[in-house]
């Protein structure tokens, strides 16, 4: 009998008021399944480096199973600290490298790498992955370019703000940066915890980062809500800085905010001096 042709059998021979009691299961199940087994396809949005070429040779490191990501590194020669930078969803490093050079114009030393599956990234991006991606730039980072992780801060804007928090809450580092960041995927589509289960918990995550945590997020984000970035922050342990950028949308922060960026990036470095 085909899956069809039971569900109608169970429809006919079962009595109407016990196949309106079990539908609701049988929805929810249903929601369950595609969420934990289908949401990683339509959480990321992998794009090739060919939209976006790089103006210098990306770094090759290999992960764990012996697929390599690349990376990219900007010195500057007068900066006491070092951004490891995780860019957003439908980004490449070829389209975040202008802004890879304002925040080394800021005075940071930065590290940037390509999710597997992202630029010239070999793999698939899942979320394991990009916890496994993240791990690997902070091991080249530390180890290879010998920067100290109480001299590292860990940057990460809108789905990078997961393994950014992912590395935060497991890794010695000096500060924790998230930009228009989600207190977690489904929180995004349901504002409350429908299922059991979820994707990038980053709000659950920040009850074990003890380093200063900034969060930055646009009054008039349309993508993640304003509210995320509020919850994150009150979610975060002391210190911390909450900097709302005004009339700011998701992917606009940087361009509407770049004097309150300046100064608060300032700030928060302060912040690092004051707690060592």
């Amino acid at each position: 009998m085909s899956c069809r042709n039971g569900l109608t059998h169970w429809l006919t021979q079962t009595p109407d008021w016990k196949v309106w009691l079990r539908l609701p299961a049988i929805a929810y199940l249903t929601i369950a399944a595609y969420g934990y087994f289908f949401s990683e396809r339509q959480m990321f949005l992998p794009q090739s480096a060919a939209q976006a070429p790089l103006p210098q040779p990306p770094i090759a490191i290999p992960t764990t199973n012996g697929e390599t990501i690349t990376l990219v590194h900007l010195p500057n020669p007068q900066a006491t600290y070092s951004i490891l930078y995780s860019h957003g969803n439908g980004e490449t490093l070829g389209d975040v490298y202008p802004h890879l050079l304002k925040l080394q114009n800021l005075g940071f030393n930065i590290i940037a790498y390509d999710y597997r599956g992202y630029g010239l990234s070999q793999g698939k991006p899942t979320e394991q992955n990009t916890y496994e991606d993240i791990t690997t730039a902070y091991r080249y980072t530390t180890e290879t370019l010998k920067i100290s992780p109480d001299r590292l801060i860990i940057f990460g804007r809108s789905i990078g703000g997961g393994p950014s928090t992912y590395l935060a809450s497991q890794k010695p580092i000096a500060g924790l940066i998230l930009e228009s960041t989600f207190t977690s995927v489904f929180r995004v589509v349901v504002p409350f915890p429908l299922l059991p289960f979820d994707r990038f918990p980053n709000r659950a995550r920040l009850a074990k980062v003890h380093v200063p945590v900034l969060i930055i997020h646009g009054d008039h984000d349309e993508v993640i809500p304003f509210e995320h970035g509020q919850a994150l922050f009150q979610a975060a342990n002391a210190p911390k800085q909450f900097l709302p950028i005004p009339n700011a949308g998701h992917n606009d922060v940087s361009d509407i905010g770049r004097r309150h960026l300046r100064q608060c990036h300032s700030k928060f470095c302060c912040q690092f001096r004051q707690d060592q």
